[in-house]
């Protein structure tokens, strides 16, 4: 089963054709990064615009690099939630139109799901059950992914999520948007022990707290420039992002011994940090579990891990109608 699949959540206009959930036909995305640094972060609006111009030349690439036409895909796929409302609505709404006018069904997809799913692309030997920590701009989750379609939340943000707090972090030492990625490339020059960062406290086993993280990184900065002092870039890049890893991983690796899980996935953007993967890496062969990480490409927003998930929303029956809506905000666990 092909499915051409549609990504326009952020600030990344996608697509991708991906055949039976587990082989990329194509995949394209058209990239704003460029126009939203001087803005230092995304602004909804231009997204939108940006989608409705390139949405187009996207979907029409997509189909191209799969060698086939549109007459010939088997559903269209698109991601109905969460994400920024009129950035969302231009995908939903084109995929509608081109769902109706083809007379192909309608599959709406979770954009977090995905995020998952993108490991059913690296990893086509992996199926669930499994453990996952999730990890992106908007979003840090631990989830028990049940089977394709259900996922059982245990963990989550109690406010900012980890992506976000990288990029507020390296805005503040002086990294143009998207700063997370700069963040974790100077890190490596500093001295993870240089700066002591406080460990959020939080009254749960598995929850997560990143607010006061970031205070504190931005408060240190601000304090010392009012005395006339410097901060070591590299020296505070490597203490946020080992202070980070220690948090995510720290719970994530709680959550998995109580659960007796062996099997583990990360997901999201911040899934390609560097400083998570090798910690993730050497745990797990430490204790002996089996992990699952995306390829570097697919950790941020793409259309094919949309596509991905698409093949398992069908299989379950999860079709969609001319009605379908966009929504800001989800659950994971939640159903369209």
């Amino acid at each position: 089963m092909r499915i051409l699949s549609i990504e326009s959540s952020c600030d990344e206009t996608a697509a991708a054709v991906v055949e039976d959930g587990r082989k990329v036909l194509s995949s394209v995305v058209y990239t704003q990064i460029e126009e939203h640094r001087k803005y230092g972060g995304v602004v909804p609006e231009i997204a939108s615009r940006r989608h409705v111009e390139h949405m187009v030349d996207v979907v029409e690439e997509a189909i191209r690099q799969a060698s086939m036409t549109k007459e010939e895909l088997d559903a269209i796929a698109v991601t109905a939630a969460p994400g920024l409302i009129g950035a969302v609505l231009v995908g939903v709404n084109f995929a509608k139109g081109l769902a109706l006018s083809l007379g192909k069904p309608l599959i709406p997809v979770h954009h977090i799901r995905g995020h998952v799913a993108a490991n059913y692309l690296t990893h086509p030997e992996l199926t669930p059950p499994f453990l996952c920590l999730i990890v992106s701009g908007g979003h840090s989750h631990i989830a028990q992914v049940l089977d394709y379609t259900h996922y059982h939340i245990i963990g989550r943000t109690r406010d900012d999520a980890a992506g976000e707090a990288f990029d507020k972090a390296a805005r503040c030492l002086g990294f143009p948007y998207p700063g997370g990625v700069e963040l974790d490339r100077i890190s490596h020059e500093g001295d993870p022990h240089r700066y002591q960062l406080p460990t959020p406290k939080i009254d749960t086993p598995y929850d997560f707290s990143f607010s006061g993280l970031k205070t504190a990184v931005v408060n240190m900065t601000h304090n010392a420039q009012q005395k006339g002092e410097t901060i070591d870039v590299k020296d505070m890049a490597a203490s946020f992002c080992c202070k980070v890893t220690d948090i995510l991983w720290g719970r994530f690796e709680k959550a998995a011994e109580d659960l007796g899980a062996t099997s583990v996935a990360l997901a999201g953007g911040v899934s390609a940090n560097s400083w998570l993967r090798a910690r993730a890496q050497e745990r797990c062969a430490q204790k002996g579990w089996k992990l699952y990480l995306p390829e570097l490409k697919l950790c941020g927003d793409n259309a094919a891990m949309i596509g991905s998930q698409a093949y398992y929303e069908f299989q379950a029956g999860n079709l969609a109608g001319m009605d379908l809506n966009g929504r800001p905000y989800m659950e994971l666990d939640d159903h369209f």
